[in-house]
């Protein structure tokens, strides 16, 4: 080894548990903490002294105003958020205007099939799982995971079917949890 790799290798400690600065608190070094949400810096003296920041600065959505936009309820700057079910388009006089963009595809209407007064609408769950449910909610609760599509079940008659992938090929299959008919 040359005599450089040999210095870089020689050391003792790890690049990333190295100390950082002190904590503003306490006066204590920070060193690199891990958690469910990822690692961070905190304080040595924990629990006694229970600062910490992230180690990495996400970029924070707030700011990303959207250059020469107008909220048409209270005429202000709309801006790109980040929320509880992902990103989404909102007025920046939050929470006095309540204005948000909904971004859904000019997709078919599609009636419900079991009270026949509500349209199935996509959603996204807390978990950030896509599910289709009928926007009559909480009058019905029919709610499906797969795409809906048009369509008439051959052994059932049930209005409804779903675009599932198996075997590596798309079918159609019954949207009925009693029935489940593959269509060919």
């Amino acid at each position: 080894m040359t005599k450089q790799h040999e210095e870089l290798f020689s050391h003792h400690e790890h690049a990333l548990e190295k100390e950082y600065e002190s904590c503003p608190k306490c006066s204590l070094s920070l060193q690199i903490r891990n958690s469910k949400h990822g690692p961070f810096l905190g304080c040595t003296g924990y629990p006694a002294c229970d600062y910490s920041r992230p180690l990495v600065e996400h970029e924070n959505m707030e700011h990303q105003i959207i250059a020469g936009s107008v909220c048409p309820e209270c005429s202000h700057e709309l801006a790109i958020k980040k929320g509880r079910y992902g990103i989404f388009i909102g007025c920046t006089n939050y929470p006095t205007c309540k204005h948000i963009e909904h971004t859904e595809d000019e997709e078919e209407v599609i009636d419900c099939p079991e009270c026949k007064k509500g349209h199935i609408a996509q959603r996204v769950s807390r978990y950030g799982k896509t599910f289709y449910a009928c926007d009559n909610y909480p009058k019905c609760k029919f709610a499906v995971n797969y795409h809906p599509v048009v369509g008439e079940c051959e052994k059932c008659q049930f209005g409804l079917l779903l675009e599932r992938k198996m075997s590596g090929e798309k079918r159609l299959v019954c949207a009925k949890k009693s029935c489940s008919h593959k269509q060919p």
